[in-house]
């Protein structure tokens, strides 16, 4: 089970600059959707990579849904190496996204986010326009379960 408060408590504790996406923006934005894990879009800058490691070291940090004992080292070197990580911690599971389909990296994205109260921390989440376009443009079918949704809170908040 995912500890949403720890690991967005970790995350901007650490000041690491990240948008919330995925299931919890929608929860963030009153969706009844259940989630199992965070999802973020973080800033790919070198001093924000170093935050990043920093916030999840402490926690454990492993590739989910790989065999035990593989080897993985999470430091700055694998985070530069890569883009998009699916990782279980001590405090749950997290994907870290360098970018989204249908809205790009973080800068791409910061414009148009939105900062809300997401349990308990103050922070950045796609807002619910940009939340729709990202579940479109996945086109997986549980993204596209969630649009309804999505479109009657967007309806709701116009």
């Amino acid at each position: 089970m995912t500890d949403f408060d720890a690991l967005l408590a970790a995350l901007t504790s650490h000041e690491v600059a990240f948008i919330v996406v995925g299931g919890a923006a929608g929860i963030a934005h009153g969706s009844a959707r259940l989630t199992e894990d965070l999802d973020i879009v973080y800033d790919r800058s070198s001093g924000n990579l170093v935050r990043l490691v920093a916030a999840l070291s402490e926690h454990n940090p492993y590739l989910r849904g790989v065999p035990p004992g593989l080897p993985f080292h999470w430091d700055l070197t694998t985070l530069r190496r890569g883009l998009n990580f699916t990782l279980v911690t001590s405090l749950g599971d997290i994907d870290l996204l360098g970018e989204i389909p249908g809205g790009g990296s973080y800068s791409d994205l910061r414009s148009g986010a939105v900062e809300l109260n997401l349990f308990g921390t103050q922070c950045l989440c796609l807002s619910v326009a940009q939340l729709i376009r990202a579940k479109r443009a996945a086109g997986r079918p549980r993204d596209l379960e969630a649009l309804a949704e999505l479109e009657a809170i967007e309806e709701e908040l116009s």
